[in-house]
């Protein structure tokens, strides 16, 4: 699993947790159903919001043909499950491979990990062929045509080569704009809803940018390790000016949201409005979850009052003298553990499979993802500490923490 939008279940609340779930799921059979066993390793967070968008749109009288009941799978504990289906499910289906299928050669040409080797290379090449085909076929099923993402594909590398020291952040995060704005927009045609096009091809167009951003900061450091290309490094781009930028494409897609007509936009507006929000605090290390042990702020104290001081001052064994390392005092006395190298892309796949079968991925508290290897929580993993916010089903519950980008909070509900 991967993308930057990634709720946890006890904000979603019961009702929307459950929709966020059929969209997901119903992404991983439109895969597997149109395109093969193998093509449900390219199921991910953010490909889904393409079949919420067309769902929240569609009108409620024909709403019930885009559910159908799947039957039982290994990371739903082998239960029966109401799953999206039809047209929104399979746009996603289709933009997500076509854009696996790019990133898969993007890691062939730059030989990352065990794709140096020609006979791995060969066979990822093929993959990355085959699934850019079954895109391509997928989009064309649904009206959509894939070569507006195939270009700006192409468009991404040629950029990359030509930026440098001064190349403005906006030149290089481009194509990807312009992808996600057509898959976007698209939702519109979907759904009978045209005159949402142009709304959501901006929303779309700011997703895409604050994706390429937060990808760029997220892989800052251990693209430095690497040697690896970075678009904030390759353009000298302080953090600081990157937050901006991310912080513009939020309010503007919250902008962009209101000329929107949703027929049931509850489970789109918390995830485009809110958790985008919180994505963009995660990577910048500003604010996490508060169930889970997040990157702190650079300015902020290790824990709640700060490391010990005086005699309870963890010391460094190699000189007792010595103050305790930088970073975190209870781990390596000798600084922070280097971050673990990203895997490949077929030892990804490899691990990704793994995790699937033994249902880690939906039951665990916590798992590896299995190409970043940063750790990710289990989509079923209810947190036992947060209260009871989330735990009623009515309208208004927990979707916009009281900001002035919507009405949602205007009931006098008790949670």
């Amino acid at each position: 699993m991967f993308g930057i939008v990634r709720p946890c279940s006890h904000r979603l609340g019961e009702s929307l947790k459950t929709q966020w779930m059929a969209h997901l799921c119903g992404l991983c059979l439109a895969l597997r159903g149109d395109h093969g066993q193998f093509a449900r390793v390219v199921t991910n967070y953010d490909g889904l919001i393409i079949s919420v968008l067309t769902e929240a749109q569609a009108e409620r009288v024909t709403a019930g043909g885009w559910r159908r009941t799947a039957g039982p799978c290994p990371l739903r504990g082998m239960r029966t499950a109401s799953v999206a289906q039809g047209e929104g499910a399979r746009l996603a289906a289709a933009v997500s491979l076509v854009l696996a299928s790019a990133k898969v050669r993007d890691h062939v040409a730059d030989g990352d990990g065990v794709l140096a080797r020609r006979p791995v290379a060969a066979a990822a090449r093929r993959v990355a062929d085959s699934w850019g085909r079954a895109g391509e076929r997928g989009g064309a099923a649904v009206g959509f045509d894939t070569a507006v993402l195939v270009d700006a594909v192409d468009r991404q590398v040629g950029i990359e080569a030509l930026a440098g020291p001064g190349t403005p952040l906006l030149t290089v995060t481009e194509p990807t704009e312009t992808a996600t704005a057509a898959a976007f927009a698209h939702t519109a045609v979907l759904a009978g809803r045209p005159a949402n096009a142009v709304p959501l091809a901006e929303a779309g167009r700011l997703f895409g940018r604050l994706a390429h951003l937060l990808d760029a900061v997220e892989d800052q450091a251990a693209d430095a390790a690497a040697g690896a290309w970075n678009p904030l490094t390759a353009t000298h781009t302080p953090l600081a000016e990157a937050r901006r930028l991310a912080d513009d494409a939020l309010h503007g897609i919250r902008l962009a949201l209101r000329d929107v007509e949703f027929e049931e936009g509850r489970l789109a507006h918390l995830l485009l409005a809110h958790e985008l929000g919180r994505s963009v605090d995660r990577a910048f290390g500003t604010q996490s979850c508060g169930h889970t042990h997040g990157p702190q702020d650079a300015d902020a104290p290790e824990g709640a009052f700060g490391p010990p001081t005086g005699p309870y001052a963890p010391r460094n064994p190699a000189d007792p003298n010595a103050p305790h390392a930088p970073g975190n005092p209870y781990g390596n006395p000798y600084g922070e553990p280097p971050r673990p190298q990203k895997r490949g892309f077929l030892a990804g796949c490899a691990v990704a499979i793994g995790l699937c079968c033994t249902c880690k991925v939906c039951c665990a508290d916590e798992f590896e993802g299995p190409w970043s290897r940063k750790k990710r929580e289990g989509l079923c993993n209810d947190c036992g500490d947060c209260g009871d916010c989330g735990s009623c089903d009515c309208s208004c519950c927990d979707c916009c923490d009281g900001c002035s980008c919507c009405e949602c909070c205007a009931c006098d509900c008790s949670c």
